[in-house]
């Protein structure tokens, strides 16, 4: 019996676990690509993330992984904050910053932007197996042992983060919209960690509407 009960906790356990790892990270939550357009790798994409100042590492994270990610499918891209340093376009005009971005010879913008962050708490309880049935009773130590570890080992809370994110790609020659993108991403262990998971999926979904070719 006692086997048997290791048994199912261990399964109970490792349930949660998986359960948890596919919660995890970024997913695509809707996406369009203006019909029968696609890029072309001579064409150069400037990355540029809005973030709030609180999450300043991210910022540069989400451009320069972003960069990577476009440059392992063979296009031309830079970032925006290694390019012209933080605040670059703060307080320009339309006009001003149109100018400043084409003296790189740009030929589209993609921008990050935080829509959104949440967090939720969720309550955790004791994983311990509980069978309210007569031979789960049958020992006094063995049921006291049991209920003790219920009634002074509870249940805990734990907070979870989740990233509302958008990406838009623009191009400049005509100002028009080419590719939008929303993701959720919950509970990244990292600001690194979670700019690479976003570009990496953002990238697959630009592959997988034809903006960008496979390689």
């Amino acid at each position: 019996m006692k086997n048997k009960m290791r048994f199912l906790t261990v399964g109970v356990l490792s349930g949660l676990m998986l359960f948890l790892a596919a919660c995890s990270g970024t997913k695509v939550t809707s996406s369009w690509k203006e019909p029968e357009i696609s890029l072309h790798p001579s064409q150069k994409i400037m990355v540029m993330a809005l973030v709030t100042d609180k999450e300043g590492a991210l910022k540069a994270n989400m451009e320069k992984e972003m960069v990577a990610a476009l440059k392992q499918k063979g296009y031309q891209a830079v970032s925006a904050f290694q390019e012209y340093g933080p605040g670059a376009f703060k307080g320009l005009n339309e006009q001003k910053a149109l100018a400043k971005i084409r003296q790189k010879d740009i030929d589209q913008v993609m921008t990050i932007v935080m829509l959104d962050k949440s967090k939720e708490k969720n309550y955790v309880p004791n994983n311990r197996l509980y069978r309210p049935f007569p031979p789960f009773y049958g020992r006094f130590w063995w049921y006291y042992n049991s209920m003790y570890d219920r009634v002074y080992e509870p249940g805990y809370y734990t907070t979870n983060t989740k990233y509302f994110l958008e990406s838009n790609l623009y191009n400049l020659r005509d100002k028009q919209l080419l590719y939008s993108v929303q993701t959720e991403t919950f509970d990244p262990s990292s600001a690194a960690r979670m700019a690479v998971v976003y570009s990496q999926q953002v990238v697959k979904d630009m592959t997988k509407q034809q903006l960008i070719s496979k390689r």
